[in-house]
């Protein structure tokens, strides 16, 4: 599949050309390429044991390649959410205080705070926290810093379906109104082919990428999901400004 032409005028966040990463002698992944540019929702799908995690974590710095190279923005700031975050029981930190870790100085609108419920849990122990909570504060954090990419590995992860599709209306909320971009895996199928402007199938290796159209016509996609993309809605994403290198202009009618 042909990749969608990108804009002259748009600002690329974040790059990844050929990356490579060997564990234990095991290629996890090979030769993979995306690109996030601003104000975008790419989402990466696949099967377990894709790789999906570990491309996460190599385009962070937190995994080695063993081949390629990642081009991040001058400007790029992100906000990372992994999979899951173990706590120590014994430690006795609060919500509040594990939040401004990151940026001490740094304070989040309240309205983010009690859009995600976080409010409410700012001195509850995080050893105490359920996963869906515990999901909650991890976005919290990330966006203390106020990113302008969030980088985000399974965010809504224990969480029921309602809590879910408040999640990911929030990411959208931030995209429109912050101008945020957002990589993210995700097994919600609805969610992907409705609220992604790119989708990246990948299998230790990058199946097929483009709109949530194309890539729902490929057999690898097809053969990856089968019966699961059966009645998914899809559409085609517009926005209602142009990027340029100095930010995002609004059109005018």
């Amino acid at each position: 599949m042909t990749q969608p032409a990108l804009a002259d005028s748009a600002v690329t966040l974040l790059t990844a050309q050929a990356i490579s990463v060997v564990r234990g002698g095991d290629g996890v992944l090979r030769e993979v390429d995306l690109a996030v540019r601003e104000q975008e929702i790419v989402t990466i799908i696949g099967p377990n044991g894709a790789g999906k995690s570990t491309l996460l974590a190599a385009l962070m710095g937190l995994t080695p390649l063993a081949g390629g190279r990642v081009i991040r923005h001058p400007r790029l700031v992100v906000g990372y959410v992994p999979q899951r975050l173990r706590m120590d029981p014994v430690l006795p930190l609060t919500v509040a205080r594990f939040i401004h870790l990151s940026a001490p100085r740094a304070s989040l609108p309240l309205a983010w705070m009690g859009r995600l419920g976080c409010d409410r849990l700012l001195e509850r122990p995080m050893h105490g926290l359920s996963g869906g909570e515990m999901q909650r504060v991890l976005l919290t954090r990330a966006l203390i810093r106020r990113p302008n990419l969030l980088v985000l590995d399974e965010p809504a992860q224990g969480m029921d379906m309602a809590g879910e599709q408040e999640l990911y209306g929030f990411i959208e909320q931030l995209r429109r109104e912050e101008g945020m971009a957002a990589l993210l895996v995700s097994h919600n199928l609805h969610f992907v082919m409705a609220g992604a402007d790119h989708v990246i199938c990948l299998n230790r290796h990058v199946c097929c990428f483009g709109s949530p159209v194309a890539v729902s016509t490929t057999p690898e996609f097809q053969q990856l999901f089968g019966s699961k993309a059966t009645g998914l809605g899809y559409y085609q994403h517009h926005h209602d400004h142009r990027h340029t290198p100095l930010g995002v202009v609004r059109e005018t009618p």
